[in-house]
């Protein structure tokens, strides 16, 4: 799943400018590699280790990258405070987490807070219970958007012009139950659309199934998605979609949103 900084470039067209080597050496870090050495850096950014000495050099001047003591690159606090600033991030962090605190209280499950960031999900909050199904998420994470309850929450609600675009593939497969068909995910973000949730089964791992509803901003717009997600043998999905829903209304509400009078929406 992982994408070098600098192929990203290249599927881009054209000579990488100024800024573009600058973030790929941001880029070189994920949750795989979260410490690398100079080296290490210019070879996942795709540059020269001259050139990546020098934007190495300016970005730990400005806090953007810190060197610990065995002369091994880390992510700089300097960039944290910028990212707290993100209207997706943080601050929708914080008005959700009672209701994400009320949801992991009320199963004991894990429970996730996701947005949309392209065609990939990426989780900016995760409560996990010490007996709960064991997941491949944390904080930060990003997972293709029809392999994840979140994401196929989130996928329902976009133009149909980002979902057919989406649907063409091509759809990456994690488990036999992963959907990689086209007309079966289009019938299945139908479904999420008449229901108001999404239920993914055992499509990133055999083991575990997730419930979603989506999230509504001022506007209406579906801005996130929340889901609980547990063990797929036990899973009673009838009581674990109204406890989501609330959920999701209620963070819709904190976030402005009001339903119309006299109408009924689905996980709204």
């Amino acid at each position: 799943m992982t994408v070098l900084p600098h192929s990203r470039l290249r599927s881009r067209g054209g000579t990488p400018t100024a800024p573009d080597r600058l973030l790929s050496v941001l880029a070189a870090f994920d949750h795989e590699h979260p410490a690398l050495s100079l080296t290490d850096i210019s070879r996942r950014a795709g540059l020269t280790l001259t050139t990546a000495h020098r934007l190495v050099g300016a970005l730990t001047e400005w806090g953007a990258l810190e060197r610990d003591e065995s002369g091994v690159y880390h992510v700089g606090l300097r960039l944290w405070e910028v990212a707290a600033l993100a209207p997706r991030g943080l601050a929708l962090r914080q008005i959700a987490l009672p209701y994400l605190e009320d949801l992991y209280e009320a199963t004991h499950e894990n429970v996730q807070l996701a947005v949309r960031d392209g065609a990939e999900v990426v989780y900016i909050e995760w409560l996990s219970g010490r007996s709960s199904v064991g997941v491949h998420i944390r904080v930060g994470a990003r997972w293709p958007l029809h392999a994840t309850g979140v994401g196929l929450a989130l996928l329902a609600h976009e133009s149909p012009e980002f979902q057919e675009r989406y649907c063409a593939g091509p759809l990456a497969s994690f488990t036999p139950y992963t959907i990689t068909d086209p007309a079966r995910l289009r019938r299945v973000l139908a479904d999420v659309r008449r229901t108001g949730v999404a239920v993914s089964d055992r499509q990133v791992t055999d083991d575990a199934l997730s419930v979603a509803a989506p999230v509504r901003g001022t506007g209406g717009a579906v801005v996130a998605a929340v889901s609980i997600v547990v063990p797929q043998t036990d899973a009673q999905v009838p009581v674990l979609v109204p406890a989501v829903r609330i959920a999701a209304r209620g963070i819709s509400r904190a976030l402005g949103w009001q339903p119309e009078k006299g109408a009924s929406k689905p996980g709204g």
